[in-house]
């Protein structure tokens, strides 16, 4: 046990005590064993430390955090929100913000070893480096690109109509947007395909619109009702289930949970305080989870419409703690942080806030602060949790 409140060097694993659930508790896939259900001590807060750039990709079950990143505007100083979830060897993105593949490559990540893409939702922030994978790297030679078909799985359409000038009729899903983007950029593996050195990016990409069931009664209008997990896809590595959540407009707009024999990653998304989180959540070993620092925003000269929007679709860092404790959450990392300038709000503000959201909400489990190029641990080979380092 740590009676000190700071991890020992080799922590032993205890059982927590049961969190308050509101929620009925959610099924699981049975492959999960008694070693994935374990938890760490407590501790207040962890942070990075050095370690070579292969750990993550040399793991049964790693954790990258590519960018993070909130909000469309760049900074120097974060790259735009992406995750790299490793599973046997096998390279799962969940969004693609600016930068993502760059930062895939520093993470020290292969790309011949990506084999799926998740998007959330599809604000520019979170889907702006989305097709430069396939752009830069499909079909490309050994180490720097990918021949085999990666599957992708985003949000299908909204229903609605587009307001953008020239692009008349419905707002395209996924798979619309894929195909539109191919394209746009056509011009560039047409070239290439006419002196014989490449390949239609479009044909490495197997593309899926994800929808929530019929019987959920989501829409446009309601965009996140009270619902349960529901499958998106699975294979021998990993099981991935998504719900609804609340992102203002946006429709559809998801948190996804990835289940492995070594353990299980949620990513909530862009999100309100929604009930479906904490579903998906459950029992999770890791939960990534957006924060926003309302009075962090005061500084940046934004309009006040816009200080109210990114207050009613955002999660308050304040509530994290309950998050975390009510979904019986192991871990909890946050990320898409907002604001995301240090200048802003300093790392050393947000360990304070998240320290603070843990308490408050008598949260045992780990609390870290995301930053770039983060390896946050989950479970090497041997089933053993890894250590917390920058790639």
């Amino acid at each position: 046990m740590c009676e000190n409140g700071q991890p020992p060097q080799n922590a032993e694993h205890v059982e927590p005590a049961s969190p308050r659930h509101e929620l009925r508790q959610t099924p699981r896939r049975t492959v999960l064993g008694a070693a994935a259900a374990a938890a760490l001590c407590a501790v207040p807060l962890l942070t990075a430390t050095p370690a070579a750039a292969s750990a993550a990709s040399d793991a049964a079950l790693s954790l990258v955090l590519l960018g993070t990143n909130s909000g469309p505007p760049p900074l120097a100083s974060r790259y735009g929100i992406s995750s790299a979830l490793v599973v046997n060897g096998k390279t799962y993105v969940v969004d693609c913000g600016r930068g993502a593949v760059g930062q895939y490559l520093r993470a020290g990540l292969s790309m011949p070893s990506l084999t799926g893409i998740f998007l959330t939702h599809l604000h520019a922030d979170h889907i702006v480096d989305y097709y430069a994978f396939p752009l830069l790297s499909a079909g490309a030679s050994g180490a720097s690109g990918f021949r085999t078909p990666v599957s992708v799985y985003g949000p299908g359409p909204a229903g609605i109509a587009s307001t953008v000038a020239g692009a008349p009729g419905p707002l395209p899903g996924t798979v619309a947007m894929t195909r539109l983007a191919g394209q746009a950029y056509a011009a560039a593996p047409t070239f290439f395909m006419t002196e014989h050195i490449g390949i239609d990016p479009a044909t490495l990409l197997d593309v899926h619109d994800v929808m929530p069931p019929d019987a959920v009664g989501a829409s446009a209008t309601d965009t996140a009702p009270v619902m349960r997990p529901f499958t998106v896809m699975e294979n021998d590595d990993v099981r991935v289930s998504a719900v609804l959540v609340p992102h203002g407009a946006v429709f559809p707009a998801y948190a996804y949970r990835f289940d492995t024999d070594h353990g299980s990653v949620v990513f909530s998304g862009d999100t309100s305080l929604s009930p479906n989180v904490i579903a998906l959540a459950r029992d999770a070993d890791v939960l990534v989870h957006e924060a926003l620092y309302p009075d962090g925003l005061a500084g940046l000269g934004l309009p006040q419409s816009l200080i109210d929007h990114i207050l009613t679709t955002h999660t308050d860092v304040a509530q994290l703690g309950r998050i975390a404790a009510e979904s019986g959450a192991r871990t909890l990392v946050a990320t898409h942080l907002g604001p995301g300038d240090p200048a802003a709000v300093s790392d050393a503000t947000w360990r304070r806030l998240l320290r603070d959201s843990a308490r408050r909400a008598d949260y045992g489990g780990h609390v870290i602060l995301g930053s770039d190029l983060l390896h946050v641990p989950v479970r090497d080979g041997n089933g053993r949790r890894t250590q917390t380092h920058h790639a």
